[in-house]
């Protein structure tokens, strides 16, 4: 095979070492291989970066093992051409495997061009990933805290969750404070109802009527409800930095926005996990294939297996999916006619998933061009083939036994 980098090394990278090893050309048309071995601290990634420019090495190639590659390649991305590879790609042969063979491996997989780098979006976008991923977990942790109080209340027997939709809603959290602080009478529990809650009055009545609210249950529900208001309170704080982080993007950002179902935490999280400079991603099919929205191909003899998604990056997948279930339900959109087009025939979980690779490629288009979001419209597959649709019409009704007769209007 042709070599394709001439000065290339291979790190594999692990908690407390590191071992490199760099192909040079030597004499006679020979590859040299050099293999050393670095600790992980900063002094020791100073080393490595000092070794490989005493190679003179351009391209360096390592495995994306948990968090551990990150401080390194904080460290070499700015001098040289780092490629973090997938694991599953660049497997040895089983029964040799050692660190410093698997170092020379992809240092050799990288020699012929045989690897290909994940997507490593710039600094600014990986800190925004961070606040969003942190953010994210904070709000799943919090909803967690809002079961434990849903929980509590049933154990006391105060069926306020029956009634109320949002237990933490103004109406649920006063409530939860009257009966913390020892109020036990109906009348003047409902009568902290507001808005339109003030209607179901004497449902929240018999809700919390002969409820066994102990001392022990009223001091199971202010600590949850402290951490909850903490909780929230960091949530507020994450997202002020955000916005903050997220004002040069701002162009980005507004046409992100202008997409059905997506809103301002949705766009913040997309635009954390692919970026905003669509050039990595050739087309709007790579994008969807990367982000794992697109079915795979799996053929063998003629017959085609499974074509399951696959695994992907569950951080954007879980928001592309709730996006996708808001698009779903606004009046005349495309993502609405798509859904209940594929409904039928695939089901809803399949149907989801071709709403979520139609955003995703709307997207990556929007970013692309600089525009904003342009919606086909509800009508766009009956108008796309206005004959086919007449026709499947024309023979529904002649199933259900009417007698068609088609006028063309002027």
């Amino acid at each position: 095979m042709d070599i394709i980098i001439e000065r290339c090394a291979g790190l594999d990278v692990h908690k407390q070492v590191i071992v490199g090893s760099v192909r040079v050309p030597g004499e006679q048309r020979q590859r040299t291989v050099d293999t050393r071995t670095f600790s992980t601290m900063t002094e020791g990634l100073l080393e490595l970066s000092d070794w490989l420019s005493s190679h003179g090495v351009t391209h360096v190639a390592m495995e994306s093992t948990g968090v551990y590659w990150r401080p390194v390649y904080a460290i070499l991305e700015h001098e040289f051409e780092v490629l973090l590879v997938n694991a599953r790609h660049v497997k040895n042969v089983p029964g040799r495997k050692t660190d410093v063979r698997d170092s020379e491996w992809l240092a050799q997989l990288l020699e012929y061009g045989l690897l290909k780098g994940s997507f490593i979006p710039p600094q600014p976008i990986r800190d925004l990933r961070d606040l969003t991923r942190y953010r994210k977990t904070l709000i799943r942790e919090r909803g967690h805290h809002v079961n434990r109080v849903a929980k509590t209340l049933e154990l006391a027997n105060i069926k306020l969750g029956s009634v109320v939709t949002d237990i933490m809603g103004k109406t649920g959290r006063t409530i939860i404070e009257a009966l913390i602080q020892g109020h036990a009478d109906p009348l003047y529990l409902a009568s902290l109802a507001q808005g339109t809650l003030k209607k179901k009055a004497e449902e929240l009545g018999r809700a919390v009527t002969g409820g066994r609210m102990t001392p022990h249950y009223a001091f199971l529900l202010e600590q949850q409800l402290r951490v909850i208001d903490h909780l929230s309170q960091r949530i507020d704080e994450f997202d002020a930095r955000i916005e903050e982080c997220m004002r040069p993007f701002d162009e980005a950002y507004r046409w992100a926005l202008s997409m059905p179902g997506i809103a301002e935490r949705s766009a913040q999280a997309i635009l954390a996990e692919i970026g905003t400079d669509m050039t990595r991603f050739p087309s709007a099919g790579h994008l969807a294939s990367w982000a794992r929205v697109c079915p795979s191909n799996n053929e063998s003899a003629g017959k085609r297996r499974s074509s399951k998604t696959g695994k992907a990056n569950s951080w954007l997948r879980a928001t592309l999916n709730e996006a996708a279930w808001a698009a779903v339900k606004k009046k005349d959109s495309y993502y609405r006619a798509l859904y209940q087009r594929m409904k039928p025939r695939q089901g809803p979980k399949k149907a989801i998933g071709a709403v979520q690779h139609a955003m995703l490629n709307a997207l990556w288009h929007m970013l692309s061009r600089g525009v904003p979001h342009h919606d086909l419209g509800a009508d766009y597959f009956a108008a796309r083939n206005v004959a086919r649709t007449t026709r499947h019409y024309i023979r529904r009704l002649e199933q259900l036994g009417c007698r068609v007769t088609v006028d063309q209007a002027a």
